[in-house]
């Protein structure tokens, strides 16, 4: 299939090699054309501007926020003004409601098709094609992207034919990633101070209660304190927080642990953490207890 990809980040860049894999000519844009070379490298071709990425019959958009993805869809030369009619336009980007509604709207006047596909799974994941997606966007178009799909992830679940649900399941699944993040965070500040390394603490926590790779993942960057590289940057997760709050504000949902997180990112962010991966909000409660480092491993 010929597949225009936008957006060539942590993420974008393993998803367009994993297509590239699997047999799909990919044609990518991305604002540094250091990282569309790199793409070339894998078989990839250049495209220089987001008008040349929509030639094909699917444009995949990865990008960081809802202002980069209204910008490269719904602006001067962008993917709406570009793309012919029938093209499906893949959003993974987590982006809000509100914009995945709109985005669905301004699509079908324009006689294209949109999907949203978020997906859970970090850049090792988005590497190694072992990501979940989550999909949701009219069978038809769902059908024509499935091996795309596929081809970057492990496993895709469907959740609607309107795409914003997938954005709001995603949103979500970050919300309950960032509760994991700032519980493990006060479990281990609580036994480290105690005296319990942190690292047999969590073989303790991950071989028995709580064996899910959130865990393990998660835990081991704590218990680490490996927070750079970012492979989910900090603001990126304080975006995330947001977003959900808006989704619970608009649903009359109540999220008393979200409101909680955001202030741990804000509180993260104040301290000058935002070059620092998200999952650094766990090590904010060593830092109010004054922890220190005598008995962590």
């Amino acid at each position: 299939m010929d597949v225009g990809f936008i957006g060539l980040g942590n993420m974008g860049a393993g998803m367009a090699t994993n297509l590239i894999g699997a047999g799909h000519t990919v044609t990518a844009y991305n604002r540094s054309p250091d990282k569309v070379q790199a793409l070339v490298g894998h078989g990839g071709r250049a495209a220089r501007t987001v008008a040349e990425a929509c030639a094909g019959d699917v444009v995949f958009s990865m990008l960081a926020d809802d202002d980069a993805v209204a910008a490269v869809t719904l602006g001067d030369g962008g993917i709406l003004a570009s793309a012919r009619a029938g093209t499906v336009h893949v959003s993974s980007s987590t982006i809000s409601v509100g914009l995945a509604r709109r985005l669905a709207e301004a699509h079908t006047n324009a006689g294209q098709r949109f999907v949203s596909a978020p997906v859970f799974g970090r850049p090792d994941a988005a590497a190694a094609a072992k990501l979940f997606v989550v999909a949701a966007g009219p069978p038809d178009a769902l059908r024509v992207v499935e091996p795309l799909l596929d081809a970057i992830g492990q496993r895709t679940f469907v959740v609607s034919e309107a795409p914003e649900a997938a954005n709001l399941v995603k949103l979500s699944g970050n919300l309950l990633i960032g509760s994991v993040i700032e519980s493990l965070g006060e479990a281990m500040a609580l036994v480290d101070k105690g005296g319990v390394h942190k690292h047999q603490y969590l073989d303790i926590l991950t071989s028995t209660l709580f064996s899910a790779p959130v865990y393990k993942t998660y835990g081991t960057l704590i218990a680490d304190g490996r927070f750079e590289p970012a492979g989910f940057a900090a603001p990126l997760g304080h975006k995330d927080i947001r977003l959900v709050l808006t989704a619970a504000e608009e649903l009359r949902v109540p999220l008393p642990i979200a409101s909680l997180l955001r202030d741990r990112f804000l509180t993260l962010l104040a301290n000058g953490g935002e070059h620092l991966d998200w999952s650094a909000v766990g090590s904010l409660a060593a830092r109010d207890a004054a922890a220190g480092s005598n008995h962590s491993a």
